[in-house]
C-alpha cells in the first residue's frame, strides 16, 4: 500500500472545491478506495445448469468465448421418464439483460414443473403451455418487447421421443441413419407479442440419433470463418455430418473448436453455445 506524507493546508487557501478535487485524487491511487463492481444480487442471478441423468440418453453443452450477448442453456426433470431442454437467446448485452435472463430461466423451471407434473398430459400442449408462460413473464418483466428466440423440447426417455418448440431460434438439427433433418421454426420469437403461440410437434429419436443445438453466434461465426464457401447452417450440418458420436460433450466441441476466438483486436464472434443431446440406448 503506498505511504503518504500528511498534507497540511497552506497558509493561502485554495477554494474548497479544488482541495476536495485534490483529496480525491489521491484517495483513488490507493487500492483499499478502488471501486468494485456490482454483483449480481441473488435474486437476478442465473443458477448454474447440471444436467440430469438420462436413461439411455446423455446430455451435454459447450460455451466458448466472452459472454457478451443472451445465450443461456438449462435442463430439469420434470417427472420420472420427461426432461426438459432448453436452448433461448435473450437479445442485448449481457450486462443489460440479467435480470430478463434470470426470469426467463425461473419461469422455465418453475412452470416447466409446474405443467409437466401430471403423469398423463399431452406433451405438444404442455409444451405450447409453458412457451406461453415465459413469453408473458418476459413481457411483463420487461414493461416492453425483448426478442427472444428459444428451442425449448420435452425428452420422453421410455419412447426416445423429442416434442419441441422453435420460437425463431437456429433451427434443430436430429442426426439419425437418414441423414440430418432440420427442426425449423414453429412459432415467433418469445418476448414480442402476448398471444403469440407455437406449435410442438414431436420426433422420433432412434438409439444412435443425436439432438443438436447452436446459437446464432455459432452460424454466424461459421459464415465469417469459412474459407470453402459454405456459409451459415450448412456448415455446422457439414461438421456434425462427419462427426462421430462417441459422447454428447465430443460432439459439442467437436463443432465448435474449428471456430475462430478472435480477429484483429476485436472479438470475431459472438456467444457461442453448443448443445447436444445423444440417445445411447
Amino acid at each position: 500500500m503506498p505511504q503518504f506524507d500528511l498534507i497540511r493546508a497552506p497558509t493561502c487557501l485554495l477554494p474548497q472545491a479544488a482541495y476536495a478535487s485534490f483529496a480525491l485524487s489521491l484517495l483513488r491511487m490507493c487500492p483499499l478506495f478502488h471501486s468494485r463492481e456490482p454483483e449480481t444480487p441473488p435474486s437476478i442471478a442465473l443458477v448454474p445448469t447440471v444436467f440430469p441423468t438420462i436413461a439411455g440418453a446423455e446430455i451435454a453443452a459447450v460455451f466458448v468465448g466472452k459472454r457478451v450477448a443472451g445465450d443461456f442453456y438449462d435442463s430439469i426433470r420434470v417427472g420420472p421418464e420427461r426432461v426438459l431442454i432448453g436452448l433461448l437467446d435473450v437479445g442485448g448485452r449481457r450486462e443489460n439483460n440479467r435480470s430478463i435472463l434470470a426470469t426467463a430461466q425461473r419461469i422455465f423451471r418453475q412452470a416447466g414443473t409446474e405443467i409437466f407434473a401430471p403423469a398423463d398430459l399431452n406433451e405438444s400442449d404442455a409444451l405450447t403451455e409453458l412457451n406461453l408462460r415465459i413469453n408473458r413473464e418476459l413481457l411483463e418483466s420487461e414493461k416492453g418487447v425483448r426478442s427472444c428466440p428459444a428451442f425449448i423440447a420435452c425428452y420422453h426417455e421410455k419412447f426416445g421421443t423429442l416434442c419441441y418448440t422453435n420460437a425463431g431460434h437456429t433451427p434443430g438439427l436430429l442426426r439419425d441413419h437418414t441423414g440430418i433433418a432440420e427442426l425449423a421454426h414453429t412459432g415467433l420469437p418469445l418476448g414480442l407479442f402476448s398471444h403469440a403461440t407455437s406449435d410442438a410437434p414431436t420426433v422420433g429419436m432412434e438409439n444412435g440419433s443425436c439432438l443438436l443445438l447452436v446459437s446464432r453466434g455459432v452460424v454466424e461465426c461459421g459464415a465469417r470463418s469459412s474459407g470453402d464457401g459454405k456459409i451459415g447452417l450448412q456448415r455446422i450440418k457439414d461438421l456434425l455430418q462427419k462427426t462421430a458420436l462417441t459422447s454428447a460433450q465430443d460432439l459439442c466441441t467437436s463443432i465448435l473448436s474449428p471456430l475462430p476466438e478472435s480477429g484483429g483486436n476485436a472479438p470475431l464472434c459472438d456467444d457461442r453455445t453448443a448443445l447436444a443431446l445423444l440417445r445411447t440406448a
